[in-house]
């Protein structure tokens, strides 16, 4: 980015999003001084922008706008003068953000002159991860009374803006833990990349509240303000990343996160083949808890559970077998002070049956809750046992506990282990990542790849927390962007994309396939994990690259409800799948089908690569030419790819995929999705 727009972010880093002030009393008067709060140069000096910005901290800072108003006394280019009390201007000097992660070093500090910009995000040479953040701007269309308890300005309320953000650019932090769990060094994917906010998720009573016109509009000043990559760990209904097209033109990566509704199939949101959507994996972290029964025999259940005085007491308390522990099975039991054994009774979403259960337990004087369930990762449900002791075990093992309690009515203990599990089979896919195939797009193959996104170590206010969600997935594969544009500067939002999908690894680390947590458990597929898990080494030299021109993403789609100004630009709709995407998606293949694609090649000058066709179940796959042959003028290189059905029938999705291998490093794999039908209908004739 031009120097411009690097100064303009410092100023943006200090003003809004981590407050970096020097304060200098004026004026006395019997409650308040006048005092001027400087910020910094300001490249942008639009004044309605300015004042608004000002108008924006000192409502933050007085909980009322009116109160804000009549305090602002003058609004400068560099900075305002406002009617404070001395404890209020101490809050200006080191408001936010109080965690570790955003904190700046010496070296860094210098970078701004000298000014006093102690608690901010690192300026860098990286690209910026987002920018500004205008916040009542984007407050369009939310009743006010519904986010009157947040603060109307950029500063984080209910912790997951800071906890993303953590994850993504975040310093990096010796000993970070949450309450001795998960201990180590926290650190973002690319902790040296210029981090800003625009706000546009709002605390209300209900929950969580955003607009499509507040992202549009927060989409909009991020493109104004030259950002080179937006993390979204969000979903709006209505928009599926439309907002993000125009972004995608002017060359900012957009990642987005795919949502948390799976394992039901056709879940998968944000699926814009302009878009990055990232499922969400699991990773080598578990919480052993040893479940000690009266006769010394042990089992091992987990838990993120830390209260160190309930493990220090080692009492034994009466085990009761509460079933599925509904109002009904609890009734004219006595449970007090006991451990109960529950069983989830709903396979598809066993939280909701925690929930339910921990709820009965509790009313009925319960101690503690031993959950069984499908083996299923939900051990953050297990936050909410304060002040009791919960444990997480397989049906195998609630059975062998359940026998236990039924021919011997002794009594138990429940100890904590606090030491990180190893040797745990990662990553899966986790069972709450929504899976595809993409219901507006079903020739985009979605999602696009899978990152961690289970028990992640993340900044929340002044402490860290273990959160799991693709909304913890998102962030990392923005920190993995972020470096590889600094790496590859001249790469398109696709070529990084391609790079992504095309390195990501569809085994483990012992070298069998990934597996999707579902019901039961399966051999993940490309509507789990995309291309696969990510490889940021291996995505840094892709060998090869599906490279797109944004104009050409008009040429696929029908816009002609006159959403964007670029839809007069399209010509003839052509099918979604021959869009030059890093994955093929044929979900109406009658009898024969040709898919064509292009590839650059961004590895060494003279190369040959090799197509090898893992055909889908019942599809014949060939590819021509099956041999690509690079050098210095030839860099480029067009190939089709034709399906033909094996039999007649009407079927659901198979896969496959289509690799080209140089013979050496570089293997660029391209995942393949195929249903076969008769009829144009989605399900199997019966």
């Amino acid at each position: 980015m031009a120097s411009q727009t690097h100064n303009w972010f410092l100023f943006l880093l200090c003003m809004i999003t981590l407050q970096c002030y020097q304060i200098f009393s004026t004026v006395a008067t019997p409650d308040a001084k006048l005092y001027i709060v400087y910020m910094g140069e300001r490249k942008h000096d639009n004044p309605e922008d300015v004042t608004a910005s000002h108008h924006g901290l000192l409502t933050s800072l007085f909980g009322r706008k009116e109160d804000a108003l009549a305090s602002l006394v003058y609004s400068y280019k560099h900075g305002f003068a406002a009617m404070i009390t001395e404890e209020q201007a101490e809050e200006l000097a080191g408001i936010w953000p109080e965690s570790k992660s955003f904190t700046m070093t010496a070296t860094d500090r210098s970078r701004h002159g000298g000014k006093a910009c102690a608690r901010s995000a690192r300026p860098s040479d990286l690209p910026t991860a987002a920018a500004r953040s205008s916040a009542p701007d984007y407050t369009a269309g939310i009743d006010a009374d519904d986010v009157k308890e947040d603060f109307l300005s950029p500063r984080d309320f209910f912790g997951h803006g800071t906890y993303t953000a953590s994850i993504a650019v975040g310093s990096v932090v010796p000993g970070a833990s949450f309450h001795g769990l998960a201990t180590g060094a926290a650190r973002g994917g690319a902790p040296r990349t210029r981090l800003a906010v625009y706000k546009v998720i709002w605390s209300s009573s209900e929950g969580p509240v955003a607009t499509s016109a507040g992202v549009l509009a927060a989409i909009d000043d991020a493109i104004h303000d030259g950002v080179d990559v937006l993390s979204l760990s969000l979903v709006v209904p209505h928009d599926d990343s439309f907002g993000a097209l125009h972004a995608v033109a002017k060359g900012v990566t957009v990642v987005y996160a795919g949502g948390n509704s799976g394992p039901t199939p056709q879940s998968i949101v944000n699926t814009a083949p302009w878009v990055i959507t990232v499922a969400a994996s699991t990773i080598d972290r578990s919480f052993p808890t040893v479940i000690r029964l009266g006769n010394n025999r042990t089992f091992i259940g987990q838990s993120i559970f830390y209260n160190r005085t309930y493990q220090s007491r080692n009492k034994f308390r009466p085990l009761h077998d509460g079933g599925s522990c509904t109002q009904e099975s609890l009734n004219g039991t006595d449970i007090s002070r006991s451990i109960v054994l529950c069983n989830s009774n709903n396979s598809i979403s066993p939280v909701f049956s925690f929930i339910e259960a921990l709820s009965n337990v509790l009313n009925a004087g319960g101690k503690g809750l031993i959950f069984a369930q499908f083996t299923t990762n939900i051990l953050d449900i297990t936050y909410q046992c304060t002040g009791v002791i919960c444990v997480l075990v397989d049906f195998d093992v609630a059975n062998r506990i359940s026998n236990y309690a039924a021919a011997k009515r002794q009594v138990f203990s429940a100890s904590i282990s606090f030491v990180v599990g190893e040797g745990v089979l990662s990553p899966k896919v986790a069972w709450f990542s929504s899976r595809g195939p993409a219901v507006p797009f079903p020739g985009v193959l979605k999602p696009d790849v899978a990152a961690p996104g289970v028990s992640i170590l993340g900044a929340e206010r002044d402490s860290y927390v273990l959160g799991s969600g693709t909304s913890a997935a998102c962030p990392h594969v923005s920190g993995v962007v972020a470096l590889l544009k600094s790496l590859h500067p001249d790469w398109s939002h696709a070529a990084i994309k391609s790079a992504l999908v095309t390195t990501a690894s569809n085994i483990n680390a012992y070298g069998m396939p990934i597996q999707a947590e579902s019901t039961p458990r399966k051999i993940a597929d490309p509507f789990d994990l995309g291309g696969g898990q990510i490889d940021p080494n291996r995505a840094s030299d892709p060998g090869l690259v599906y490279d797109i021109d944004p104009r050409e993403y008009f040429e696929f789609f029908n816009c002609t409800a006159g959403r964007f100004s670029v839809c007069a630009q399209a010509r003839d709709q052509q099918p979604v799948y021959n869009l030059n995407l890093p994955a093929i998606s044929v979900p109406d293949l009658m009898t024969r089908k040709t898919v064509w694609r292009r590839v650059t090649n961004v590895g060494e000058v003279d190369a040959v690569y090799k197509a090898l066709v893992e055909s889908p179940p019942g599809v014949r796959v060939d590819v021509q030419p099956p041999v690509l042959v690079f050098n210095a003028t030839a860099k480029v290189h067009d190939f089709k790819v034709s399906f033909k059905a094996a039999h007649k029938l009407q079927g659901d999705y198979v896969f496959g995929s289509l690799t080209w291998s140089d013979g050496g490093d570089h293997v660029v794999r391209m995942p393949i999705a195929a249903r076969v039908v008769i009829q144009d209908f989605y399900a199997d004739v019966e």
